[in-house]
């Protein structure tokens, strides 16, 4: 595969309590996104399921048990320092456990769909979020 073909595959969890959503705060040491709200985020494996990924990521970020909708809210296109990647949405419930915090993020918030604006989630996710709502 060449350079030019290299495409980064990742996903972001919706992770809702009630009415609210998890916002997590990128870490400044980050290189990608430092200090950006937005859900629970990581790319994908070789060869591994989308879904496991993002079973995997909220393990790993957040520690709390989840059970994440199989069905995607969203499938976007983004750069990720100036390179092509995919975004898969997931929505996930909250079933047990409190945040606690990787090395990835420096906080977290559960906030109410008004509040995610003022924090400077992007727009697209803030759509994602919308919609991620709505399902039952």
């Amino acid at each position: 595969m060449t350079e030019e073909a290299k495409q980064w595959v990742a996903v972001t969890v919706l992770v809702f309590r009630g009415d609210h959503v998890l916002a997590m705060q990128r870490a400044s040491t980050e290189a990608a996104g430092a200090g950006l709200w937005e859900g629970i985020s990581g790319r994908v494996e070789a060869d591994e399921d989308p879904l496991a990924a993002a079973e995997r990521e909220v393990l790993e970020e957040s520690g709390l048990g989840v059970r994440v909708r199989p069905r995607p809210v969203d499938t976007y296109a983004a750069r990720r320092r100036g390179e092509p990647m995919t975004v898969i949405v997931f929505r996930a419930e909250h079933e047990d456990g409190e945040v606690v915090l990787s090395a990835e993020h420096d906080a977290y918030r559960g906030c109410a769909l008004e509040e995610l604006s003022a924090l400077g989630v992007p727009p697209r996710l803030i759509e994602a979020v919308h919609r991620a709502r709505e399902m039952l």
